[in-house]
C-alpha cells in the first residue's frame, strides 16, 4: 500500500479490507514522537540508485525518497526527510497506489 508522500506499508496477512489494515499500521506506528522509538530510522540505498527507503520502527513500514528531492543528501538529512514524509502520512492517510503480489 503505497500512501501520498511515499510510505509504503507492506501486508503480510492479506486476509481482510487492505486498505483498512495498511491504514491501522500507519496510525499505530506512522506517527514520529521525538525520542521514542518511533523517531528512529535507518536509511537504505537503492541499488537502482533511484533514492532512498528510511525504515520505520515498524518492520513493514517504510518512505521512499526519491535521488533529487534532498538538498542535502547525507544519509541523516535523508533519514529526516523520510520520517518527516511517514508522519505526514500518518496524518493524511492518502492511499494512492495498491499492489497485490501473487500468493505463493
Amino acid at each position: 500500500m503505497l500512501f501520498a508522500h511515499g510510505t509504503c506499508v507492506v501486508l503480510e496477512d492479506r486476509t481482510g479490507e487492505s486498505v483498512e489494515q495498511a491504514v491501522g499500521i500507519l496510525r499505530q506506528f506512522g506517527h514520529m514522537h521525538v525520542a521514542t522509538s518511533a523517531s528512529e530510522f535507518h536509511v537504505l540505498e537503492l541499488d537502482s540508485s533511484d533514492g532512498w527507503l528510511v525504515t520505520s520502527y515498524h518492520s513493514n513500514v517504510m518512505t521512499f525518497v526519491p535521488r533529487d528531492d534532498p538538498e542535502d543528501p547525507s544519509r541523516l538529512a535523508v533519514g529526516i526527510l523520510g520520517r518527516s514524509r511517514r508522519d505526514r502520512d500518518d496524518t493524511e492517510l492518502r492511499v494512492v497506489q495498491i499492489e497485490a503480489a501473487p500468493l505463493s
